[in-house]
């Protein structure tokens, strides 16, 4: 479990094929803050995919991403050198700064549109026809593991307005128009509607 606060931006080190390129990958990630305290079977979300640590070297540490996380994430393009958003999994001591994230990925978006502001950036994002009933105006919505809120809506995405600090803290600043980014929809709407589909 995740709050969406991003810890630092990490580096891909390296990006093995143990099984073949269609395969798993076993990535290698640089997070001085996040492998600081680590620990083997730890949850650390890349990106806002949960991976666990399969091995420690200082400040890099190493996790297996399965086929199908590959396919349904942006990580299946990540290669040495891509910047990610790192963080640890969530204590019971920690404060809820954003809201409840599984680290789950529900699919990819493309961004649409930037729009630079005095001290902000809108961006807005094309959404998956089988998401955008999972997104509400002033609802929360992760993007690439950054806890954020919805700001707008239309037909075919949503967009979000970040803050200095997002900004500057996360990979979100430099993201580029067409660039695609992982989304993880708010589990409570997918719980609603299942419950609510059980009954009909």
């Amino acid at each position: 479990m995740f709050t969406g606060i991003v810890e630092e931006i990490g580096t891909v080190e390296a990006v093995e094929h143990p099984t073949g390129p269609d395969g798993d990958v076993v990535l290698r990630v640089r997070g001085p803050l996040v492998t600081s305290d680590a620990a083997l079977g730890d949850s650390i979300a890349v990106s806002g995919v949960c991976l666990t640590v399969t091995a420690l070297d200082g400040e890099t540490f190493s996790a297996d991403v399965m086929p199908e996380s590959l396919r349904r994430t942006s990580l299946g393009a990540a290669a040495p050198g891509t910047a990610v958003n790192l963080e640890r999994a969530l204590l019971p001591t920690t404060r809820m700064g954003g809201h409840i994230v599984q680290g789950h990925v529900d699919g990819v978006a493309t961004l649409r549109h930037r729009e630079p502001g005095p001290r902000w950036d809108t961006l807005l994002f094309d959404l998956p026809a089988g998401l955008a009933r999972y997104v509400a105006l002033k609802g929360s919505v992760t993007v690439d593991g950054v806890s954020l809120t919805v700001s707008a809506l239309d037909d075919d995405g949503f967009g979000v307005s970040l803050v200095p600090t997002t900004l500057a803290r996360t990979t979100l600043g430099a993201r580029a128009v067409g660039e695609t980014v992982n989304i993880e929809v708010d589990v409570l709407a997918k719980h609603v509607e299942r419950l609510l589909g059980a009954q009909g």
